[in-house]
């Protein structure tokens, strides 16, 4: 459904584990980042985009690899993907789609559309790598630590922070390395200061609208990943 709306973006949010999805619309293009959960909640996101596309291009943008952040792939085929190396040249791509279709039996699932890993048009391979669509840029930064190909993505002059499954309001961290999601979360400042943020999207929970707010999310991850190393 959708939580929140601006002129050019708009803000879904699943019904399971307030997963989040963003859908981008300037006057330039399209960027659908995370298409996600349930499959009635990927068809709305896509009859949403069906509303609005016009004539523009569409982008489909992942922060990162794990099974409920790609799981609306096959609904967008014509949208050019973009996501890191990382995400790009992974070698358990099927270990990946097992986890979907497991999720899929589970809770007795069945979706329209085919369950594939995303095959990446565009790749983001540095840090700081920019991408210009008309007057609409996306600044990229590496986001370690939860996994090994996330990415933060800075959308100008919109002022947001896409920044997946970091700065969460709803859940602990979820941590593949400490020292790398430090460092991941040691970018913060850096952003802030060189960007001006609007709003920072996570990928579960409750979106920031201030920089107070995002610095006190920092350090709560901070402290919860302290508290961890004492236990």
């Amino acid at each position: 459904m959708i939580r929140y709306q601006e002129k050019d973006f708009t803000l879904f949010e699943s019904q399971l584990y307030q997963t989040t999805s963003i859908v981008i619309h300037t006057d330039d293009c399209i960027v659908i980042v995370d298409p996600n959960l349930l499959p009635i909640e990927v068809e709305e996101i896509r009859q949403f985009v069906n509303g609005i596309k016009d004539n523009r291009p569409i982008y489909l943008l992942f922060t990162h690899s794990h099974w409920d952040h790609i799981i609306g792939y096959g609904v967008f085929p014509e949208a050019t993907v973009i996501a890191r190396d990382v995400f790009k040249d992974r070698e358990d791509k099927e270990n990946i789609l097992q986890q979907l279709k497991d999720f899929d039996v589970k809770h007795y699932i069945s979706r329209d559309y085919p369950i594939i890993y995303p095959h990446v048009d565009i790749v983001v391979h540095k840090e700081g790598q920019v991408l210009e669509f008309g007057n609409t840029s996306l600044t990229f930064y590496k986001a370690d630590g939860h996994c090994d190909d996330g990415l933060f993505i800075v959308v100008e002059p919109l002022g947001l922070w896409i920044a997946g499954d970091y700065f969460s309001d709803v859940e602990n961290p979820s941590i593949q390395s400490n020292e790398a999601f430090v460092e991941t979360l040691e970018k913060t400042e850096s952003i802030l200061e060189n960007h001006d943020i609007r709003f920072l999207i996570t990928g579960h929970g409750q979106m920031a609208d201030s920089k107070e707010e995002i610095l006190k999310r920092k350090l709560e991850s901070l402290n919860y990943i302290e508290e961890t190393k004492t236990q």
